[in-house]
């Protein structure tokens, strides 16, 4: 998999039994404490491994930073990165930097995938249950942080969900054999799920009653705290999507609003939902079936 699939990662087979799994993701911070914008960060990066059914290994640190840049909080930075990936299993084995005006972090990671096992976007069926494993909101709050209007305790729950691995959340489709995988992020719910949609040659019916959000999601959305991606996102993808009239302007850009770290969106087969979900709360493994998937094309939220 490479340039014209729209998976998350590179991946090229080594043997019938193996294949490795490369991606890079870096971006300016999300949040305001040094060690925290590391974390998501790295946690970011690892994602597209996880997303894909592998299992990273091995990292390289890429970092832009300013000349004037305290060098307290740049090893802020690079030790929450390091930390992350230590929880993740990885070893960071070197890295560049460079000079820049704004700061800017994230990693190279290198994964491995039984390429049987491989989960993509092109691998939902008709009749799977979509089945979303983080809430959503993530950018609305940290636009809402970057206007200085965030209150503390709304930072601090999107800051949670973003440090989180998908680690469990991937070891989990891959113990349930699922084929149909992403994460969401910097395209949002939609714009990935559309990518799915359209990967897989079937149609997204999204229950929007069912999307999970972090608690303050709706404030900021109320105050018009959306990044610039989300209309972006919205003008891309809202020729394929279907609104139900009950759902407000606010609560459509929520579901196009790009996400930091977010979680995997999921396509899990009717006769494995019960065990699947049963599981999920033996490994401590937040899940909500937010869907299904249907024949036709594009997506429909009811």
């Amino acid at each position: 998999m490479g340039l014209r699939e729209p998976d998350d990662a590179a991946v090229w087979r080594l043997d019938d039994d193996r294949a490795i799994v490369v991606t890079t993701d870096f971006f300016t911070p999300v949040v305001d404490d040094a060690y925290d914008f590391g974390s998501i960060a790295a946690a970011n990066s690892i994602s597209d491994v996880y997303a894909m059914g592998g299992q990273p290994f091995l990292a390289l640190n890429v970092a832009a930073l300013p000349d004037d840049l305290p060098n307290e909080i740049s090893s802020e930075i690079i030790r929450g990165g390091a930390e992350k990936a230590f929880e993740a299993g990885v070893v960071i084995a070197g890295g560049h930097t460079v000079k820049d005006k704004e700061p800017k972090y994230g990693l190279v990671v290198i994964g491995f995938v039984d390429p049987r096992k491989m989960v993509s976007k092109g691998g939902l069926k008709v009749g799977d249950a979509l089945v979303l494993t983080k809430p959503l909101g993530f950018g609305v709050t940290t636009t809402a942080l970057k206007r200085e209007q965030a209150e503390t305790q709304d930072v601090s729950e999107a800051v949670e969900w973003m440090k989180r691995l998908n680690k469990t959340a991937s070891q989990l489709a891959n113990e349930f054999g699922l084929r149909g995988g992403t994460d969401i992020t910097g395209y949002s719910l939609l714009g990935h799920g559309m990518e799915m949609a359209d990967a897989s040659g079937v149609a997204l019916k999204l229950d929007f009653a069912k999307i999970p959000f972090i608690s303050c999601a709706r404030k900021y959305a109320d105050k018009g705290c959306f990044p610039d991606g989300a209309f972006d996102n919205k003008k891309h993808f809202e020729p394929k999507v279907a609104f139900a009239d009950s759902i407000d302007e606010q609560n459509q850009m929520l579901l196009f609003d790009p996400q930091t770290s977010g979680g995997l969106l999921l396509g899990v087969p009717q006769d494995k939902l019960d065990a699947f979900i049963t599981r999920a709360e033996e490994m401590g493994q937040a899940v909500w079936l937010i869907g299904r998937v249907e024949t036709g094309a594009g997506i429909e939220v009811r």
